[in-house]
């Protein structure tokens, strides 16, 4: 897909992604989005994509780092709750409580009994969040294959702008991908429920899964459209005794 096609798409979605944002606000909808996949999927272009566009006070994106002592001593989910959305909100977040079935299963930060306690829980953790709290709950995992993969790791080596989102833990797990691959086939088996579906996204292209998904998002949930309202600039004030005081103060250098 050339940039244009990309770029004049996007633009039409990101449209309809103010007017949805307008619907959550008025509606007092809650919405979570979990975006799930191996490193260097796309979920983080995908999340930005969604974003450009919005109110970062209602598309709120969760990225939470490894726990602290104190959170692991407490509920599991407990964490990631905190974050979830009030009325008039959507979070999205990226990676999610199912880091104990992707990396910690595969890494070994996780036991057995805690996998298996987890994919227990989870489907009912995610039941009550949405029957019984009214929560709007699109789980999204991108799936890219093994070249390709590989191709987006190397970029990062090479290219100073993306070498931070290369970490010692993305090298480790690369080496794991059948590890992986037995992980999301538990994870899709034991977690993929009516009320919370999976659903799978090709992300060997960026561009097109960004706008797949954005897609996806405006169809699922329902809005309406609002109509435009009727804006005008105000005349300004007077300039009246206002005079520009004289101030030694730093200018940025016009380099540009």
């Amino acid at each position: 897909m050339s940039d244009r096609a990309y770029l004049k798409a996007l633009e039409k979605l990101e449209a309809e992604l103010v007017h949805l944002q307008s619907w959550v606000i008025r509606k007092g909808l809650k919405v979570i989005l979990v975006f799930e996949g191996r490193d260097a999927a796309g979920k983080g272009g995908t999340i930005k994509a969604i974003t450009g566009r919005v109110s970062p006070r209602v598309f709120r994106v969760v990225a939470l780092p490894a726990p602290t002592d104190r959170q692991k001593s407490q509920m599991y989910v407990q964490r990631y709750i905190e974050h979830f959305p009030a009325a008039g909100e959507v979070v999205i977040f990226d990676r999610s409580w199912y880091n104990r079935i992707g990396v910690e299963t595969v890494m070994g930060f996780a036991t057995e009994d805690q996998v298996q306690h987890f994919l227990k829980m989870a489907p009912m953790f995610e039941k009550a969040a949405v029957e019984e709290n009214g929560i709007i709950l699109l789980k999204y995992w991108l799936e890219v294959d093994m070249d390709e993969q590989a191709r987006r790791l190397e970029a990062r080596i090479t290219d100073p702008r993306k070498q931070w989102k290369l970490s010692p833990m993305d090298l480790k797990s690369f080496s794991r991908w059948y590890d992986y691959s037995r992980s999301r086939d538990r994870m899709f088996k034991e977690t993929d429920t009516h009320w919370a579906p999976w659903f799978v996204a090709n992300s060997n292209d960026k561009k097109r899964v960004r706008l797949n998904i954005i897609q996806h998002i405006l169809d699922s949930i329902p809005y309406e459209v609002p109509r435009d309202p009727k804006i005008k600039l105000p005349p300004r004030q007077k300039k009246g005794d206002y005079k520009e005081p004289k101030l030694s103060l730093k200018h940025v250098p016009e380099v540009y």
